[in-house]
């Protein structure tokens, strides 16, 4: 009964096949494969976006950080969450691919920016002198930390304010399917047309090995992703085996079936804790990972039964056993009703 993370699920067989078939032969190196071009290709169609600049790595903190090192200056201020995994879990990365960026924290009530909030951390128009950080990208994480959506009104909005003040809008989507299941939307819907500038398109989280897309709708903005993806050592001479991962995801919607999957696992999940009074659920859960909280001896009798999650803020084999703790629990694709019934069936 795996609920700590997505990261640790395996990866589906049709990703292992693709890269067992991508192993066969010679291919050429660095990205200039046949099948880079393939991947390419059907990223600008399901974004609807044929111009569209499409590059491949391996990590999450790789294509957030580089595709930030392309929007910011190293005077900006990039304005994200204050829950934003690019500020608590990418090691300073997105400021040191962008020379010295800022990361200016807003608060994030469910893990959502609201545009005033953004506004007042941006401040005025021309309030920021040559003394402080300038206003750089708004990035959005989708789905969020916390588990929640932004909606898609609630994007254009935040699109419609970067506009106004001539700044980008960045989305990390880490869980980027799940939201798209979430919100039955299209890609386009949820990123361009909603006023995103660039997208880091996940696979790892949702069955892949390890691939995440750079999309950058402005091509413009991509002008220099290939030399700092070299530079920052995250060129693949082998990326025939990240093409062969990203082309097998997204073949066939893939990459929908396995988060709607995860995010179906989640629904049940909650459904069982609501029906407990020991649990109490701290955010809405809106795709496929539920933050709860629980008595100690609750958490040492799941974790004794087989399950494994994230306690956030204490031992949980240790202490006062009525002392409530939090815990985050993250559904996986391959995680199934079974799996989620024996772990509801812990709780008594």
């Amino acid at each position: 009964m795996q609920f700590a993370s997505d990261n640790a699920g395996p990866a589906h067989p049709a990703i292992l096949d693709a890269v067992a078939r991508a192993n066969d032969g010679y291919q050429r190196a660095y990205g200039s494969e046949s099948a880079m071009e393939r991947v390419r290709d059907r990223i600008r169609e399901i974004f609807e976006a044929p111009s569209a600049e499409v590059h491949l790595v391996a990590t999450g903190t790789a294509a957030n950080s580089l595709i930030l090192g392309c929007m910011a200056r190293p005077w900006d201020a990039i304005f994200c969450s204050e829950h934003a995994h690019i500020e608590h879990d990418e090691g300073n990365a997105p400021e040191f691919y962008t020379g010295g960026a800022k990361l200016s924290l807003v608060p994030a009530p469910n893990g959502r920016m609201s545009n005033a909030d953004l506004e007042r951390a941006i401040g005025a128009p021309g309030a920021r002198s040559f003394h402080n950080a300038q206003p750089g990208p708004i990035s959005i994480t989708q789905v969020t930390e916390t588990g929640s959506v932004y909606a898609l009104d609630h994007i254009r909005a935040i699109g419609g304010l970067a506009r106004a003040r001539g700044q980008r809008v960045h989305m990390d989507g880490a869980r980027f399917a799940n939201a798209v299941a979430a919100l039955s939307c299209t890609p386009a819907e949820m990123t361009w047309k909603a006023g995103v500038d660039a997208l880091s398109f996940g696979g790892t989280k949702n069955g892949c090995l390890g691939v995440e897309a750079a999309v950058f709708f402005d091509p413009a903005l991509a002008q220099d992703f290939a030399l700092r993806r070299k530079r920052g050592g995250h060129l693949f001479s082998k990326h025939r085996f990240l093409s062969a991962q990203m082309e097998a995801y997204l073949a066939d919607d893939l990459w929908r079936d396995l988060a709607a999957r995860a995010n179906a696992a989640c629904a049940q999940l909650v459904a069982g804790l609501e029906r407990h009074a020991e649990v109490e659920i701290v955010w809405p859960t809106e795709a496929n990972l539920v933050f709860v909280t629980l008595p100690r001896a609750t958490c040492r009798r799941l974790i004794e039964g087989g399950a494994d999650f994230y306690v956030m803020d204490g031992d949980p084999m240790q202490g006062d056993p009525k002392a409530r703790l939090t815990a985050r629990l993250v559904c996986d694709w391959s995680l199934g009703e079974a799996r989620v019934a024996q772990f509801l069936s812990l709780l008594g």
